[in-house]
């Protein structure tokens, strides 16, 4: 068994690496850091795989505001596997394999027991803190023993940290963990917002600008929702072929569509037309 899974580091602070953001729009520095052990509801995990969201770099540059708040680990899109559990944590165990998610899920309150909103009102108060559940507290410190700040509930930037179980959901460990880790944020952005915000009806023709992560699983929620043309734009036409596989119909790149002349008679016709 790996050393850092063993029963003896269960209530012991870990040592590890991660990147640090000190300053707003700074490079991020690769430091020695300590990760505490999980309180209760709490669970510590060992990142597996961490992808970039261009929040993180929203609020990587913030400089202002009560959300700018540094030191601070980032990164939310992640998967990892369980190292450590706190006391009255059911549901995970060690070695279990888990995806953070920035949106609590208590299960008690009016909003998470609700079929039309997922935004828990016991929770959902600060994303760059660990949790309400103990007035924001932090497990991280760097090497000196200043705070370092959580960021998203996750703080995925980090090869340990600590969540709490109303961000965390277990997951198979059959799914390759570099596709897995886009499943908390981009992928469910995307097809949540075909699927529950647009609300796409069957028949439907839908458009989807930027075929990035999001936009091809808005384009896979489209297609879950039965849409008749999907509908991808794009300055990338390569991007064409692999929306295919997510459910695009037709693909409109606007970089290659020309200007169309129209004839002066053509110009008074559609001017009278439009005032008429």
């Amino acid at each position: 068994m790996d050393k850092t899974f063993s029963s003896s580091n269960k209530a012991k602070p870990i040592k590890c690496k991660a990147a640090i953001c000190r300053n707003a729009g700074e490079a991020l520095v690769i430091e020695d850091i300590y990760v505490d052990p999980p309180q209760a509801y709490e669970v510590r995990i060992k990142i597996l795989c961490t992808s970039l969201c261009h929040t993180d770099l929203t609020f990587w540059k913030l400089d202002f505001g009560p959300l700018s708040r540094f030191p601070r680990i980032l990164g939310h899109e992640a998967v990892g596997v369980v190292e450590s559990i706190g006391e009255n944590v059911d549901g995970f165990k060690q070695g279990d394999v888990v995806l953070p998610v920035f949106l609590p899920f208590c299960e008690d309150c009016r909003d998470c027991k609700s079929s039309k909103t997922n935004w828990c009102e016991r929770y959902c108060d600060d994303f760059v803190s660990n949790t309400r559940r103990y007035g924001m507290s932090s497990r991280f410190k760097d090497s000196s023993g200043e705070v370092i700040h959580h960021f998203f509930f996750v703080s995925s930037f980090s090869e340990y940290t600590v969540v709490d179980i109303a961000h965390l959901v277990k997951i198979s460990p059959e799914i390759p963990v570099n596709k897995a880790a886009l499943l908390s944020c981009g992928v469910s952005t995307g097809i949540g917002g075909a699927w529950k915000v647009a609300n796409v009806d069957e028949g439907s023709t839908v458009a989807v600008f930027g075929l990035g992560a999001v936009g091809l699983a808005v384009a896979e929620g489209a297609r879950l929702r039965r849409a008749a043309k999907i509908i991808g734009v794009d300055t990338n036409s390569d991007k064409f072929e692999l929306g295919k596989k997510f459910g695009l119909t037709d693909f409109v790149n606007p970089t290659l569509c020309g200007e169309k002349k129209i004839s002066e008679e053509e110009e008074l016709t559609i001017v009278s037309n439009a005032l008429a």
